[in-house]
């Protein structure tokens, strides 16, 4: 008898998860206590594996050998109470994928610039012609290509979430960006809780290898001083100091990784910002460590295109140009958003506050911002906070309405910053949707300039 693998969520996650069990001969049930996506629904029925949604009937459910979780799963709910109450294994579908893959693996994580970094650590190998992977949080799940297919490499955006249900996992590179306090509600609004999370990366790591970090981050040093570390460290900073092997001393970006001493300027990157700075230096340094050879980085970091809603030029319309950074949630993201540009500002911001402390940016606000948008359903904090310290502060929940806004207020050189520090769901699914509305109606209005100016010009031909 076959064993029993129970599946407590149907996502991409635990999709991939019941692929993966199906294939390695293992008995498969999904349970979702919402409902199915019918792309995932189909998946399910083609494979013949058997599955609930709208509820968690707990008698299958404790019949498991076996219980693989969703991420977006807490251990304070119910049925993970009970799973746990009847001693059966939890793990994640990150941890189990990774007990059947075959080739090496880099893991990112941090509590921001995860995708950025993923994603161009990714473009690195692939640009060589590495058989390499893509998987975790962004792309499809890690036991999706696990199942599918073999990879030499598997690069991987893990999450604090997804690390939570790791026990063995053990990434041959590892990468650990920053940690703010994010998701606290999930860590009983214990910070050393998230911290311990994003520490679990290295957690079964061998000393052969190789541990990336961001060391002007004062809680992962401090974190690095008091825990024991297994693989070999590779510190990154934005300090001019030669004695780490990757830093940046103000012009270029300097390496001196396997015996190899190199640099890149910013401008031979596709990417802006200090923190791209940090992304940048991580993910060449995991390409090196991979074998990558520095011309074929070299090339690649040119043709480098990063995911949308992250820092994502739109269009130029009259000489100001309008930026896509929806994705930045919190305030620590903006600190990166404002520090790529040098001003002036229009800073669009706003949605559901997530208990942010604005004197984060205050100065960068002052020194760059000439006009604020609020662009939500409840802006007073946000108002209050800004009021005195930039030159206007206007408030809309039209995204079209924003856009001829933002274009109005703006001055031929400006930028139209949105980077809304906030959540999205007052006015939207989510902060891709935000993202994509926000980019529609400037896209839009760019049509509506041109051909108003096209016009003018048919006339006084």
């Amino acid at each position: 008898m076959s064993k029993r693998v129970v599946i407590l969520g149907s996502g991409e996650s635990g999709t991939g998860a019941a692929v993966l069990a199906k294939a390695k001969g293992y008995e498969v049930f999904v349970s979702d206590q919402g409902v199915i996506k019918d792309q995932f629904k189909k998946e399910l029925i083609a494979s013949s594996i058997e599955y609930e949604d709208g509820q968690h009937t707990i008698e299958k459910i404790l019949t498991a050998s076996l219980i693989i979780k969703s991420p977006g799963i807490p251990d304070k709910a119910e049925v993970i109470k009970k799973v746990k109450a009847a001693g059966i294994e939890i793990i994640d579908e990150i941890e189990f994928a990774f007990r059947y893959l075959k080739g090496k693996v880099i893991a990112i994580t941090g509590t921001n610039g995860k995708t950025t970094t993923t994603l161009l650590t990714y473009h690195l190998l692939k640009s060589a012609g590495v058989n390499v992977a893509l998987a975790g949080n962004v792309g499809e799940s890690l036991a999706r290509k696990v199942a599918t297919a073999h990879y030499d490499w598997y690069v991987i955006e893990i999450s604090s979430f997804q690390l939570d249900g790791t026990k063995t996992f053990r990434p041959d590179i590892g990468i650990l960006l920053n940690i703010t306090p994010d998701h606290l509600d999930r860590y009983e609004y214990q910070m050393q809780n998230y911290i311990n999370s994003k520490f679990r990366l290295v957690q079964s790591m061998s000393s052969s290898g190789s541990f990336i970090y961001y060391s002007d981050d004062a809680v992962i040093e401090n974190e690095m001083v008091n825990k024991s570390i297994s693989p070999a460290k590779v510190r990154v900073s934005l300090k001019s100091n030669p004695s780490v092997p990757v830093y940046f001393n103000g012009n270029e970006m300097r390496f001196s990784l396997n015996g190899k001493f190199f640099s890149f300027t910013q401008a031979q990157t596709t990417l802006k910002g200090p923190h791209n700075l940090i992304n940048t230096m991580s993910a060449v340094s995991a390409a090196v460590l991979a074998g990558v050879s520095i011309e074929n980085i070299g090339m690649a970091l040119k043709t480098f295109v990063n995911a949308p809603h992250r820092l994502e030029s739109v269009a130029t319309i009259n000489g100001v140009e309008f930026v896509n950074d929806s994705k930045a949630t919190n305030v620590d993201s903006v600190v990166y958003g404002l520090g790529s540009y040098k001003g002036p500002l229009v800073w669009i911001a706003g949605g559901i506050d997530k208990g942010n402390d604005y004197t984060l940016i205050e100065d960068q606000v002052k020194e760059k911002v000439r006009v604020l948008i609020c662009l939500g359903k409840d802006n007073e904090k946000l108002k209050k906070a800004f009021s005195g310290k930039v030159k206007e502060i206007y408030e809309t929940q039209s995204v079209k309405e924003l856009a001829q806004l933002a274009l109005r207020v703006s001055e031929k050189g400006d930028v139209v910053l949105l980077s809304p520090a906030c959540a999205s769901f007052d006015l939207f699914k989510n902060y891709e949707d935000r993202g994509a509305q926000f980019r529609n109606a400037v896209l839009q209005l760019k049509d509506e300039v041109e051909n108003n100016r096209s016009q003018k010009l048919e006339v006084g031909m």
